[in-house]
């Protein structure tokens, strides 16, 4: 059950004044008892010097008899010398029984403070006193009194402080329960006509101006809920336009994915969203960018002069902007009523996608420029020229080559746009790699002999990665394809696992080769780049075998890096997923 305003302001200030009044008689009653302790301490005192005269004066403690006629019967007076051992006490007669006094707290803490105080039972006669030591000389006085009903009510502190405080307390809650009331009360009304707003209740406009009073008290609170009843009476009027307007404005701006800014004719700003300012922040040199910037910065200068200088029928402009490696593109939209829009897209992906096909094109068309040409050369000389059965036979060979290096290449290209556009149907399964590295061997065997090319690696039975079996194999096939190409002779490569967690196996790649320039590492990855044209030509290749295994890599949520190994040879470290249990 939801608690009202009035009972939580009620029991807030009730927690408030319980706190504080309970404090106050806490304090009262502490100082009261400490001030009644204090007195019977300089009375306790007063006898303590009193003993101390009279021990001057006469230097015999037999002579404290008559001072004890002045003392209240009750009172318990002892002498104690400053090694603890009692030398009087009026009420035990036989002190050479006592024990050594010098640990009693009252003498420890009269030794320390020259005096002190503590209620205990007697050891001597099982009776509770009221200890009261003073250090002397060489010698200390206690003046005992017994901790009876007598002496507690004396320390206790009176009850009247109380009594004011508790009718103190029940007249504040009066005060407070009223209070709370009135306040609660013009809440509630203000409340009441919040809701009837809210939920459309309650038509202002057809209601005087007069009627508004009514409902509120005559209060700051009820001033306010009529200040808020005339504002809402002369909102109402313009509601429906704004909310209209407001309406398309928001379909306009959720349908789109673009950074948009309204201005007005005089180029004031009137709503931008989020995306907006972001892409601003990105072309225009600071953080904190605001709409208004765009006006003075040259990023937008051709914008800028397209409103300055058009003619009316000029309702639309477009520009392109390249900031921070990204490429944007910026429109003007003119209204009838002379004011604007500017919206700014990131196109950076739809560029780079189109840069890409177009180097594709350009790539692919150089490729197939130089095979084409050489098949069309082969075979015009074969029709064209009368030659010999041996003549005839090494162009349609040399033709025939051209042929493998163009079906190489289609083959490769569909590959990787298979890897790219159509993922989900490469099969997945487990993949023993010491029998997939013993298969490509044997299929290689006649190159790798040729350039004595050793091929080891220390990948055991055991390891077993999750992947597409004939991806796995493009990976370290086009591997080993390029060190065959260009590494050199006498080369030996090493495949070894150097590392593992719970989800990958961490492989190495590595030749004694050849390696590469330093400069071209991070390209060696891309379609087609060759780090030596005329060596590519003459050693074949489709230039996209690297390119394969990065995106073979890829596809199986790994990574690939390429390095110049220290010793010589280039090494390229990847990592592939290991057999899940669900296989």
């Amino acid at each position: 059950m939801k608690t009202s305003y009035k009972k939580k302001l009620f029991f807030s200030f009730l927690v408030i004044f319980f706190l504080f009044a309970t404090g106050v008689v806490l304090f009262e009653q502490s100082r009261e008892k400490e001030y009644k302790t204090q007195a019977m301490e300089e009375k306790l005192d007063a006898y303590a010097g009193l003993v101390d005269a009279v021990l001057t004066r006469r230097h015999s403690p037999d002579s404290l008899s008559t001072l004890l006629t002045l003392f209240p019967p009750y009172v318990r007076l002892s002498v104690i010398d400053g090694r603890g051992w009692v030398i009087y006490d009026n009420v035990i007669k036989n002190i050479s029984g006592m024990e050594n006094h010098a640990e009693r707290p009252e003498i420890v803490s009269a030794r320390k403070n020259r005096k002190g105080r503590c209620i205990r039972t007697s050891s001597s006669n099982e009776q509770e006193y009221l200890y009261y030591a003073k250090r002397f000389d060489d010698y200390y006085v206690r003046v005992a009194l017994p901790y009876d009903v007598q002496v507690q009510n004396f320390l206790k502190s009176g009850n009247l402080f109380l009594y004011y405080i508790i009718i103190l307390f029940g007249i504040t809650l009066f005060i407070i329960h009223y209070a709370s009331g009135r306040f609660s009360e013009s809440i509630r009304k203000l409340r009441d006509f919040a809701g009837l707003m809210e939920n459309g209740d309650w038509k202002v406009e057809s209601i005087p101006l007069s009627a508004l009073h009514a409902p509120f008290p005559e209060d700051e609170l009820g001033e306010i809920g009529r200040k808020i009843a005339q504002n809402y009476q002369r909102l109402e009027t313009s509601g429906k336009e704004i909310r209209l307007e407001r309406e398309k404005l928001l379909q306009h701006i959720h349908s789109s994915e673009e950074g948009i800014c309204f201005f007005s004719a005089d180029k004031t700003v009137e709503f931008y969203n989020g995306l907006f300012i972001h892409y601003l922040n990105t072309i225009v040199d600071g953080a904190d960018s605001h709409p208004d910037v765009l006006f003075s910065d040259s990023s937008f200068e051709k914008a800028t002069v397209f409103l300055a200088g058009r003619d009316r029928q000029d309702t639309h402009f477009e520009m392109k902007v390249e900031k921070q490696g990204k490429t944007f593109a910026i429109r003007v939209n003119v209204f009838d009523n002379g004011g604007f829009e500017i919206v700014i897209n990131d196109i950076t992906r739809q560029e780079k996608t189109r840069l890409l096909k177009q180097e594709m094109t350009g790539n692919i068309t150089h490729e197939l420029r130089t095979p084409v040409t050489a098949i069309r050369g082969c075979l015009e000389t074969v029709l064209e020229h009368s030659l010999d059965a041996g003549k005839e036979r090494y162009f349609i060979q040399k033709a025939y080559r051209q042929v493998l290096s163009l079906s190489e290449l289609i083959q490769d290209m569909g590959l990787i746009t298979k890897i790219e556009n159509a993922p989900h149907s490469f099969r997945l399964e487990p993949v023993e790699l010491a029998e997939l590295l013993e298969e490509l061997k044997i299929d290689l065997e006649i190159p790798l002999h040729e350039k004595n090319i050793r091929m080891e690696w220390t990948v055991g039975a055991e390891i077993v990665v999750t992947g597409n079996r004939n991806l796995l194999y493009s990976i370290f096939r086009n591997l080993t394809d390029n060190v065959i190409r260009y590494a050199g002779t006498d080369i030996r490569i090493l495949i070894r696992k150097y590392s593992e967690d719970k989800l990958f196996y961490y492989f190495s790649y590595a030749d004694n080769g050849a390696g590469v320039p330093g400069e071209h590492l991070n390209r060696l990855f891309e379609r087609f780049y060759r780090v030596n044209e005329g060596r590519t030509r003459d050693t074949g290749g489709s230039g996209l075998g690297l390119s394969i295994v990065r995106n073979a890599i890829l596809f199986h949520r790994g990574t690939v890096t390429a390095k110049n190994r220290a010793a010589g040879g280039l090494e390229f470290l990847f990592k592939l997923p290991r057999a899940r249990k669900d296989f």
